[in-house]
């Protein structure tokens, strides 16, 4: 079933829409402090007055500094500084939003979320849909095609690098990587290129291992385990998973190809 096209009324779809397009002019700005930035709508978030009104509201104004915290992936020995800095602040400022009463308005948190995505992945396409509880490691090494969809509390995991093409779904609770550990050390860690491919669909708890490729059209079931790659309209189940048959939408001449059924 196609989801309901639903909107809001004005004036607050147009109140919504001039703040956001008002955050996205600041951030393009380079004369624009992105720290001071999310210090300044987070306390619109959180409403934390400028002039503290007790020890409280001092130590959540020092938390909203992107400056004043660490994130996971800051302690990664790849950490490329040139890039991360600059988007830092951002996915802060992500965080935040999405930790914020703001978040419940799932419109809102939309549009907002896609407005940032922008200035965080190395490329996001247009109509992009991300759901509450997103995360990812540098964001930098992620690019997103037109019209995928990211929904609630997947991880992308790019430490390596991750390419989600047009029209792609990743589901609730998924994990797609693009590392892996050394079996004996470790400390050794490998990166990898992980694709998921054009109106492909991982969905719901399954995981893609890094250096994999999900196909074309390819989707990969519940609680799937992605360790190999999964063909074109190939539908795959299991953990590992393995391609059980095709979709039924797949071209005729997949059947030879791949001796699966549709």
């Amino acid at each position: 079933m196609a989801n309901r096209p639903l909107d809001l009324h004005n004036p607050a779809k147009a109140k919504f829409d001039d703040w956001i397009a008002g955050v996205d002019a600041r951030i393009r700005d380079p004369k624009t402090d992105r720290n001071a930035l999310c210090v300044e709508l987070c306390r619109s978030f959180y409403g934390v007055p400028e002039t503290p009104r007790s020890v409280h509201d001092e130590v959540m104004a020092l938390n909203f500094d992107p400056r004043n915290a660490t994130l996971e992936a800051e302690y990664y020995s790849e950490l490329i500084p040139e890039k991360w800095d600059p988007i830092k602040p951002l996915i802060w400022l992500w965080q935040m939003f999405d930790n914020s009463p703001l978040n419940a308005n799932v419109w809102l948190g939309l549009k907002f979320r896609a407005m940032l995505a922008r200035h965080i992945f190395k490329s996001c396409g247009t109509g992009v849909k991300f759901f509450t509880g997103i995360e990812w490691s540098f964001g930098y090494n992620i690019a997103i095609g037109d019209h995928a969809t990211i929904h609630r509390f997947v991880l992308l995991d790019d430490r390596g690098s991750i390419t989600i093409k047009k029209g792609a779904s990743i589901s609730d609770y998924a994990n797609v990587y693009s590392h892996w550990h050394d079996l004996v050390d470790p400390s050794i860690v490998n990166l990898g290129d992980t694709v998921i491919g054009e109106g492909a669909r991982v969905t719901y708890h399954a995981t893609v291992l890094s250096g994999t490729k999900v196909g074309d059209h390819a989707m990969v079931g519940t609680g799937g385990l992605v360790t190999k790659d999964i063909g074109d309209f190939e539908v795959a189940i299991g953990a590992p998973a393995k391609s059980r048959r095709l979709k039924p939408d797949a071209p005729s001449e997949f059947e030879a190809k791949t001796g699966l059924k549709r």
